[in-house]
């Protein structure tokens, strides 16, 4: 029961901050209040739709509408209160880690959960946090992050990694899940950090 509701907590808590960081690409881009919930929804959505099409299970938001109704209502509040946010590509980049960490164990619990084994069930994670920033910065016309010179996908990995290993070799749950998160969050931020300060260096 306390891992259901973990999960769930950090699924809605991805989807929101995965939607800000969509809304905040439309922010960049100037667009209006339409582009802001589209750019939020696929965000929010995007990789797990993809996850769940490929793993042949009901997608998840047909089943849980509310998903597809947080991301229209952060959207709209980041609509009318993103002039008060000063440096926004630096909060999009926060907002979207904090997504990929959510997202990347959460990724490869559902795909564990529906039968795979740990090497598919971590590209599944992978998937599930990085393709929706994917699919948002292809439709804003912008270079993906997924492709940019630093750690993206290879952060959702080593959480997904970490994960796996906590989960179904040690069969320790709670630790899979707060270890999973917290090795992509920093993988993520530590990406970041670097990238600002060694512009010209290689990335994963």
């Amino acid at each position: 029961m306390v891992i259901g509701d973990l999960l769930r907590g950090l699924d809605y808590f991805g989807t929101v901050v995965f939607a800000i960081s969509g809304a905040l690409v439309a922010a960049r881009r100037g667009m209006d209040l339409m582009g802001f919930a589209i750019l939020a929804t696929v965000t929010g959505i995007g990789g797990g739709t993809l996850r769940d099409l490929i793993l042949a299970r009901p997608v998840f938001w047909v089943v849980h509408w509310e998903y597809i109704v947080m991301c229209v209502l952060t959207a709209i509040a980041t609509f009318y209160f993103v002039h008060h946010v000063r440096r926004r590509f630096s909060w999009l980049l926060w907002a979207d880690a904090v997504g990929l960490a959510a997202f990347s164990v959460l990724g490869v619990q559902i795909a564990l959960s529906a039968g795979t084994n740990p090497f598919i069930a971590i590209i599944m994670g992978m998937m599930t946090a990085a393709f929706g920033g994917l699919i948002r910065d292809v439709l804003a016309g912008e270079p993906p992050l997924l492709l940019h010179r630093e750690i993206y996908a290879s952060a959702a990995l080593l959480g997904g990694v970490v994960y796996a290993l906590f989960g179904v070799v040690l069969h320790q749950p709670v630790w899979a899940l707060i270890l999973g998160f917290v090795v992509a969050l920093v993988v993520r931020a530590l990406g970041i950090v670097y990238h600002w300060h060694l512009p010209t260096a290689r990335s994963a």
